[in-house]
């Protein structure tokens, strides 16, 4: 069992260095092989790994070597599997898998494909030793190596200045949280004396109280680098702009890695988070406004990638607020099946760009139904699933979210009401984009069909976006049980049927035309409210009337500063002087005897000027 541990994070690493070595010489089969065969092994590895863990559901805890050694810090390359890192592991190699086999289709064109696969591989290994560090120094390695990689990835098609504007907002501002995190790392280690998170939630426990201000500091801190992991308020601005990236690498990062960081992490350290209620309820408030946020304006948006980014950001925050109410397991359950969906919508959107001559517009398409018939499938049972319609995966994981955020002290029916709103959103915004894709009259017309390597991990999707809401989490020894009490039947009857509104809703306004929107939309306020919806809410000007523009000023004025000033005159100077040498190379022989008379005459002369005697 621990040889297949070590496995797993190391076969994308070694086929991720190859491929950066040897890619230029390698054939397009050979590329395939090694990018989607390692981390298919990868996931049987997980898979072999998990049926012994079933089998003796006991944490397995193996130390490869130590890293470093430094006064009383000793850190570690050591590993730690329990339910929550094989639940993770399961999500990042098997649905990464389907998106590695996506990729090799939807790139197989591009001149870079061997680079493609290399950050991709190395993308899902540094995933991998982020949730099977032991330490949260070794997690911290993995969090950049996500971070670095999201970057690279972003950026890929480098050649449009836009898609490095993207790739360099999305590695600052996550940047903003990580330093917040490390923040929160040294403060712990100051503290406790460790990082090994078993040892550390133990010495938190013996040492401080619940409500100590400490651990409500050190969980605040670690909240800042979740949310910008996990792009949730105020840090989540840089997500729509990753979809500058290819698309598969956008369901990568939605869906099986890097924003589903924050809530690993959080969940991981529910032991410290336990002794804050203040930073508990702070995780709450931030995800459901978060996702508040996000669903208002994901109805807004035209783009079919920045419709699924708001998405993405709306359904994180439903994790946060599982998180933040105690529901511990119910938010890694809606983790993976939101996995499942996110990953099949993300997919089938890359479909039809890949189809429909790489058009983004969801108002230049229509009519799909019947010209892309397995996508049409996989958009429905996605977005189904997505808007919490019952019996689908999302309807599970979500409903638990609910009910378990309705029981929560004080504000609990306060969340839930919020909650309610966000997922009657979702249900509008989830079907608004299927009736107008493929339902109506066709504008653009593909221009050629999906083969069988996009096709079958979108149907694997579908079937575990159906199913995937009965899967059972072995994450009973993880978290603390939750309570047993079961709120009034009209709560779950409420929370049901919202999403069934939200449905009926969607199909009266965008497709059986029995809705119009509301007169004071049309207007002047309307417009500017669409607008300032469509915008982000203006967080994103806001950043940029704060932040960006003062900072650039400021740079501007500096940059004729004074003391750039002496350092420039000591250019000059040099340059000038190497010009006049230069111009002392003539190639005439006269002149470089009568320079040596000179040097020699000069030379002759200081020396009796200091010691005259000598001559």
């Amino acid at each position: 069992m621990s040889n297949a541990i070590g496995l797993v994070p190391l076969l994308p690493l070694l086929s991720s260095l190859l491929l950066m070595i040897f890619g230029a010489r390698m054939t397009r089969p050979m590329i395939t092989l090694l990018g989607v065969g390692s981390v298919g092994a990868a996931a049987l590895a997980t898979a072999a790994l998990a049926m012994e863990f079933m089998a003796n559901p006991q944490p397995i805890e193996i130390t490869l070597w130590t890293w470093m050694k430094v006064a009383n810090l000793t850190s570690g390359v050591a590993f730690y599997v329990d339910g929550l890192t094989l639940v993770m592991m399961s999500v990042i190699t098997g649905v990464g898998f389907l998106i590695h086999l996506f990729s090799s289709e939807f790139m197989h064109q591009d001149a870079s494909y061997a680079r493609y696969f290399a950050y991709l591989n190395m993308f899902v290994c540094a995933m991998l030793v982020l949730v099977l560090a032991d330490n949260l120094l070794l997690l911290y390695l993995g969090w950049e190596g996500v971070g670095v990689c999201s970057y690279l990835l972003v950026g890929f098609w480098y050649t449009d200045r836009a898609n490095g504007r993207a790739a360099r907002k999305a590695f600052i501002v996550t940047r903003i949280g990580d330093t917040a995190m490390a923040l929160g790392l040294l403060l712990l280690f100051t503290e406790l004396g460790t990082l090994d998170i078993q040892s550390m939630v133990g010495a938190a426990n013996a040492k401080w109280q619940v409500g100590d201000s400490l651990p409500t500091l050190a969980c605040l801190l670690l909240l800042a680098g979740a949310a910008g992991k996990s792009a949730q308020l105020p840090l989540h601005t840089w997500l729509p702009d990753a979809m500058a990236g290819p698309t598969p690498v956008s369901a990568l990062i939605h869906a099986a890695t890097m924003v589903t960081a924050g809530v690993y992490l959080i969940a991981r350290t529910h032991g410290l988070f336990l002794l804050s209620p203040t930073a508990m309820t702070t995780v709450a408030i931030v995800g459901i406004a978060t996702s508040l946020l996000a669903a208002v304006t994901a109805l807004m948006q035209s783009d079919i990638k920045r419709i699924l980014a708001y998405s993405t950001i709306s359904q994180i925050g439903y994790m946060f607020l599982a998180l933040g109410v105690g529901a511990w397991t119910a938010g890694i359950f809606h983790l993976m099946t939101h996995a499942f969906f996110k990953a099949l919508l993300f997919l089938g959107s890359g479909a039809i760009i890949h189809c429909l001559h790489h058009e983004h517009n969801i108002f230049k398409m229509g009519g799909l139904r019947s010209r892309m018939p397995v996508t049409f499938w996989s958009f429905m049972i996605g977005s189904a699933a997505l808007a919490a319609l019952p019996m689908t995966s999302g309807f599970f994981s979500k409903d638990q979210i609910l009910l378990q955020a309705y029981q929560q002290a004080s504000i609990g029916p306060w969340l839930w009401l919020a909650g309610l709103l966000g997922a009657l959103l979702t249900a509008v915004y989830s079907f608004r984009l299927v009736f107008i894709v493929f339902f109506g009259n066709a504008k653009t017309e593909p221009d050629r069909e999906i083969g069988w390597a996009m096709a079958i991990p979108l149907t694997i999707l579908c079937a575990l976006s159906m199913v995937g809401g009965y899967f059972a989490l072995p994450l009973a020894q993880v978290f603390p049980t939750a309570s047993a009490d079961h709120p009034a039947h009209w709560v779950e009857i409420v929370s049901i049927g919202v999403p069934l509104v939200g449905l009926a809703i969607a199909y009266g306004l965008y497709l059986g035309r029995q809705l119009s929107a509301p007169s004071w939309t049309t207007g002047v306020t309307g417009q500017a409210l669409r607008e300032f919806w469509f915008s982000g809410w203006g967080i994103d000007r806001l950043y940029d009337g704060l932040l960006v523009r003062p900072y650039d000023r400021l740079a501007a004025l500096f940059s004729s500063e004074p003391v750039d000033r002496f350092y420039s005159a000591i250019v000059d100077v040099n340059q000038t002087l190497h010009q006049w040498l230069s111009s002392t190379q003539s190639g005439r022989m006269r002149w470089y005897i009568a320079s040596m008379v000179f040097g020699l005459i000069a030379l002759l002369g200081i020396a009796f000027n200091i010691a005259p005697g000598a001559l």
